[in-house]
């Protein structure tokens, strides 16, 4: 029997869909208009995909979602879970309080139930204070009936992490086991005002994944689909539904990883510069080992600092809607707003009433889409001049991104790609790939799933083989429990980083596993 698999990625603009066979295969794809609520987009590309498809629908066994419904939660701010945030770390942290530096509208939201206990660790993993268990039972019946989700961040706790565990144990003794609680030694890294936020954002869109996944898995059902539902992560791998609702923010810019492992496998080239260019903006991110290049700094997520997994891209306002604006002395601007999905009714070559990137490139003569003819009374020179300047935005954008100055390929991805020429100033050679108006929904339906750990390690009590052993296993379980099948999880990436401050010979090892898709063989919850 052939097993069949979809794929659906959420972008700004489009919401694209992929049927995809055995052998990875495309079977059927479409673009539809991504909607305010999200979820009708998604429903109405999936039901396209699966009538064109005309493939048995009980042999569509596994459907991908890469969704931006947590990242428009956060920047919006609703539909955000009532939560609690506790931070381990009195009396060391009292001068700096939980959400300082937020903006005031997310900290209103967030902060209604904010504590700060007694306990925490030393960089070198000595207790600061005793952990205060009588004031997190005082505070767990304090907030019953009144939050269903917590966040718990201790000072230093990817050296030590005893203290957030007993804290959520008491937590769920007192408000029932299916209380989510998120705790910032398994999402950030070392720094803890980032990790507290990226942890408390964690636990404010929890309900918002769930609902997600409930409504996908449903709507899979109600077209006849009994298949395993996976979330794309934000390092370009999947996660089982379980794992998307324990750690929904790594679905946070899924959407251009993505993209950057779709065009690694349309193209079959592991090291390059993706350049994805959709209906409002261009993101451009780095293949290594065909997985994106991860993010090393500090990154804000709707105006709040994290340090959790992002990968590393450069955005730029240059999409297929973006508007140009000629002024009367000739001067032009390029954006950076965009009329998005509204472009076949909006751009002059479709009748509308607003000069795009698209109807620059077609009244050139570079596309042929829509009615030339309707932008044929525009100046030439004019437009060569707006036409070179988009050529230049991308390719500063190419130079912030490259790590020498040696040319790099560079595949251009995404439906607003027809922008660009195929040659680019630092590009060794520009490819187009078959497919690439889709490749964000390719690199969701043809993604691994991935474990990934990072932690301090004391290497005189360990030594450094039995950490990296200790590192390994647990990046490899990790994996497992994300949905890959444990029988073919490799380990893809290490990290070790000597921390010279540190006693004990202290060192950062970050390591990540990945498999393919574990066996279809359980039925779907969430």
């Amino acid at each position: 029997m052939s097993i069949y698999r979809i794929g659906i990625d959420v972008g700004g603009t489009h919401t694209d869909a992929v049927i995809l066979d055995e052998t990875n295969q495309v079977i059927s794809e479409t673009k539809s208009k991504t909607t305010v609520d999200v979820s009708t987009g998604i429903y109405k590309a999936m039901k396209k995909i699966i009538e064109e498809a005309n493939v048995p629908r009980e042999q569509i066994k596994y459907a991908m979602l890469g969704t931006t419904h947590c990242t428009n939660a956060i920047v919006e701010r609703k539909r955000l879970n009532n939560i609690a945030v506790i931070r381990i770390g009195a009396p060391a942290t009292l001068a700096v309080k939980p959400l300082i530096g937020v903006p005031d509208d997310l900290r209103e939201e967030l902060g209604r139930y904010v504590y700060i206990v007694r306990g925490g660790h030393e960089f070198d993993g000595r207790e600061i204070a005793k952990l205060d268990e009588e004031e997190l039972y005082r505070i767990a019946n304090e907030i019953k009936g009144k939050v269903d989700s917590v966040a718990i961040t201790s000072v230093f706790s990817p050296v030590s992490d005893s203290h957030e565990k007993r804290a959520a144990e008491i937590i769920h003794e007192v408000l029932g086991e299916e209380i989510p609680v998120s705790l910032s030694s398994e999402i950030g890294s070392v720094g803890l005002l980032e990790r507290e936020n990226a942890t408390i954002l964690n636990a404010a869109v929890v309900n918002v994944a769930k609902t997600t996944a409930t409504g996908f898995i449903n709507a899979l059902k109600e077209e006849g689909i009994d298949a395993k539902v996976f979330f794309g992560q934000n390092d370009g791998t999947l996660m089982s539904v379980d794992y998307a609702v324990k750690y929904p923010i790594y679905t946070i810019a899924c959407g251009p990883t993505n993209s950057l492992r779709g065009a690694s496998y349309l193209t079959g080239q592991s090291d390059a510069l993706v350049v994805d260019v959709g209906g409002t903006t261009t993101d451009i991110g780095v293949l290594i080992e065909s997985f994106p290049r991860e993010s090393s700094l500090a990154v804000e997520i709707g105006g709040a600092r994290t340090n959790f997994r992002m990968p590393d891209l450069v955005s730029i306002g240059l999409g297929g809607g973006t508007i140009i604006r000629i002024k009367d002395d000739g001067s032009f601007t390029i954006g950076p707003d965009s009329v998005g999905y509204r472009l076949p009714e909006k751009g002059l070559v479709f009748g509308g009433d607003t000069l795009t990137t698209t109807d620059v490139v077609v009244a050139l003569g570079k596309v042929n889409l829509g009615d030339p003819s309707k932008v044929a009374h525009l100046d030439k020179r004019l437009l060569e001049a707006i036409y070179q300047k988009m050529i230049e935005m991308v390719e500063e954008a190419i130079d912030k991104m490259k790590t020498s100055s040696a040319p790099v390929p560079v595949i251009l991805v995404g439906g607003g790609s027809i922008l660009l020429p195929e040659s680019l100033k630092g590009a060794s050679k520009v490819i187009l790939p078959d497919h690439f108006g889709v490749a964000n929904a390719i690199g969701a339906a043809i993604a691994q799933v991935s474990g990934q750990v990072e932690k301090v390690y004391s290497l005189d009590e360990l030594g450094r083989e039995q950490a990296m052993n200790l590192a390994k296993n647990e990046a490899v379980q990790e994996a497992i429990k994300a949905g890959a099948d444990p029988d073919h999880v490799v380990i893809v990436d290490i990290e070790d980083v000597p921390l010279a401050y540190l006693p004990g010979n202290a060192t950062r090892i970050r390591v990540k596993a990945a498999g393919p898709l574990a066996k279809v063989e359980e039925e779907q919850k969430v």
